[in-house]
């Protein structure tokens, strides 16, 4: 059962379930889309894991891209259970955790290689090699008496991948020759019919980039993409240049690399700091940016823009765009290119001439159902039609239709010991991270928040006398985002005396109701405003009541009425 990944991007995370024994595959974020506004990530939806707490076996984790690892750290604070991943998968998750104080001490992390069985009885878990842009990333095989069930996890099939990316084509066949009753294949590169540039290729295109410029080099690069990294490293020693990391993310990610060996300086002086880059030429400099928790994108606006804290965008500087931007960042990365130019520097990106991905292509994806030869696929990691062109390949390779789901979040898939069905689903939702809180953004907040963006928030502020049925003072109208005010004093004065009469029929009324008071306020002068300018900002009442049992001082002249104290209504 998937509780993310499918149908979206990001997010991976999918429920086996065995006699009992949930194990869970990976625990991913997604950055958050446009409309989503002012939330920092997206994490699964743990509800049905929390009604089933004591079945969980453990985490497996593929790699460690945000997308299999992020979300770590609120999943174990609800769940204190194994984690499972490679050497440097486990070492970034730790540093996720680290981060949290409130898992900040959890230690039951368990480091497995290619050649690691765990026997758990029913079932036994072992891991496989593949190909990203991260060291170490693995798949993982559930062995079960009907045979296993296998997730790739993030890959592709490059024949020329260095040591510690390639993948194990011999263990990829045994796993084959055993059995795999269902496999979780990644899909977010499925529409991609053509094959994948090497690695070889993308670091020759990187070199060649770096030769041919003469001012700086900001490079825009997600923070855990290894092997980019060391792409660029290698590439700027080359060309005799130094390095900037911009942000502490990146700086911890760089120091567990190659404290692990996963990462290699060519030059021992080749990083910097910002007091040296004030003494190096242009000709000199690469900058790598990174972004808040990897993404880069939006930190390069910043620095078009100078708002970020380190090094800005300088006319004379090449923007180097390393990654590649999901479809649904389109915009946003055209946008960004615009603010570049603006800036004065030129922009580049790999993707631009190289069909460059870390994800399998169509035939990457042929190519693995033909090296195991599963009875049931379940195309994961991706939108729906990456899902759909996954399925067209499968079917190319000779699948029988009805063997292929294409599942969406909650969708529980049961093997019966003869056929694979869909027995039915489950409601699964998104959590939504907003600063420090978890979950306590539901769709009633985006919704206030998404009108105050387009159409802004309207104030009608009046105080009143309950018991003597009198208004204290005249209403004050306020508004931020919505008009400008000083240009339509005739509609603020005709809202005003829109109040007026509101509250006073409400003061009037012998059945008088607070709620009503505020209700009545809020239809009327949404009627009004919405004929005036075709607009629905949001509208707030604030009804404030004199308080009859302050007793006034003595000695003192006696306060006018509209100078009495008084008590706002909540």
């Amino acid at each position: 059962m998937p509780l993310g990944g499918v149908r979206e991007n990001g997010k991976n995370m999918y429920l086996v379930d065995v006699n009992d024994g949930i194990y869970v595959m990976d625990c991913g974020l997604q950055y958050p889309e446009n409309e989503l506004l002012g939330i920092d990530i997206v994490i699964p939806d743990y509800t049905y894991l929390k009604e089933n707490a004591d079945r969980i076996v453990g985490v497996f984790l593929t790699h460690g891209h945000a997308d299999a690892i992020g979300a770590l750290p609120y999943f174990l604070e609800e769940f204190k259970v194994p984690v499972f991943g490679s050497e440097l998968t486990i070492e970034l998750a730790k540093l996720n955790v680290q981060n949290d104080a409130n898992v900040k001490d959890f230690d039951d992390f368990h480091v497995v290689d290619a050649n690691t069985e765990i026997d758990f009885g029913d079932v036994t878990a072992s891991f496989f090699k593949t190909t990203h842009s991260i060291p170490e990333s693995f798949g993982v095989v559930l062995k079960t008496a009907a045979g296993s069930i296998v997730y790739t996890g993030d890959f592709k099939f490059d024949q020329t991948a260095v040591h510690g990316f390639q993948t194990d084509y011999a263990r990829l066949a045994e796993i084959g020759k055993d059995g795999v009753l269902a496999l979780l294949s990644d899909s977010a590169n499925a529409e991609n019919p053509n094959e994948t540039a090497t690695e070889r290729d993308i670091y020759d295109y990187v070199s060649e980039t770096f030769n041919y410029q003469n001012g700086r080099i900001i490079v825009a690069s997600v923070g855990s993409n290894i092997l980019r990294m060391q792409q660029v490293f290698n590439a700027a020693a080359k060309t005799n240049r130094k390095v900037l990391l911009t942000g502490r993310d990146i700086e911890k990610i760089v120091d567990t690399a190659m404290r692990l060996n996963k990462l290699v300086l060519p030059e021992d002086d080749l990083l910097i700091n910002a007091e040296q880059l004030e003494k190096l030429a242009p000709e000199q400099i690469v900058i790598v940016q990174t972004g808040k928790m990897g993404e880069p994108i939006k930190a390069l606006q910043r620095m078009a823009n100078k708002q970020e804290k380190g090094p800005s965008i300088e006319p004379g500087d090449l923007v180097f765009i390393t990654t590649t931007p999901s479809h649904a960042m389109e915009t946003t990365v055209a946008k960004t290119r615009d603010m570049i130019y603006r800036a004065g520097a030129e922009v580049k990106a790999i993707s631009d001439e190289l069909n460059s991905s870390g994800h399998a292509s169509k035939t990457d994806l042929q190519l693995m159902l033909n090296l195991l030869h599963p009875t049931y696929l379940i195309p994961v990691q991706g939108e729906y039609r990456l899902l759909e062109a996954h399925r067209e390949a499968a079917l190319e390779v000779g699948m029988d239709d009805d063997h292929i789901f294409l599942t969406a979040k909650g969708d529980q898939l049961v093997y019966d010991g003869h056929d694979m069905v869909l027995s039915g689903s489950i409601e699964v939702g998104n959590t939504m991270i907003d600063g420090i809180g978890v979950g306590d953004i539901g769709n009633i907040v985006l919704r206030d928040r998404k009108v105050l963006s387009e159409d802004g928030i309207f104030v009608a502020v009046v105080t009143i006398d309950h018991k003597k049925k009198q208004i204290i003072s005249e209403p004050k109208i306020t508004s931020r985002g919505f008009v400008y005010v000083k240009a339509n004093k005739d509609l603020m004065r005709e809202s005003a005396d829109i109040v007026t009469k509101t509250v006073q029929d409400n003061l009037d009324n012998k059945e008088f109701d607070w709620t009503h008071l505020k209700q009545d306020v809020r239809e009327k002068l949404n009627r009004y405003l919405f004929e005036q300018t075709r607009r629905h900002p949001v509208i707030l009442p604030v009804i404030m009541e004199v308080d009859p049992r302050r007793k006034k001082p003595k000695g003192k002249k006696k306060k006018s009425q509209s100078e009495a104290a008084p008590k706002v209504e909540k």
